[in-house]
């Protein structure tokens, strides 16, 4: 068993924005095709997720201007996350169980990184092949 914690195997200072922010600035990141949600924070503090379907429905449907939407009026709070001293191979069941690409990581409620599935599969196999006799 791996004795690697989420914050070794996370991406440190993911992109967010502001919960100033507006929706059409978050509506540019999201057009971005590897970008799949915007992490929105308040002074370090995660407050929620803006997605594409959080813009459809939050915004366009709604009759919303983009412009003068901030997204603290539209972010939805994050479903999981993962504290950054969790175990990989606990954050790793967790994920799997949840069926998650990738999560917002905490430490002491201010959001100091992104885990991913794929992230923690190499990192455990690096761990495993470290851990194997010479």
């Amino acid at each position: 068993m791996s004795g690697s914690r989420v914050r070794e195997a996370m991406v440190s200072e993911p992109a967010t924005l502001d919960a100033s922010a507006s929706a059409m600035e978050a509506g540019a990141r999201l057009a971005q095709p590897e970008v799949r949600a915007v992490l929105v924070c308040d002074e370090g503090t995660l407050i929620g997720v803006v997605t594409r379907k959080t813009l459809v429905r939050e915004v366009v449907a709604a009759g919303r201007d983009p412009r003068s939407t901030a997204l603290r009026e539209i972010a939805e709070p994050p479903h999981f996350t993962l504290d950054a001293d969790v175990p990989l191979d606990v954050a790793f069941q967790l994920l799997e169980e949840r069926d998650l690409e990738r999560v917002p990581v905490l430490e002491g409620g201010r959001l100091v990184g992104v885990l991913s599935r794929s992230g923690v599969q190499r990192r455990l196999a690096e761990d495993e092949t470290a851990e194997e006799p010479a």
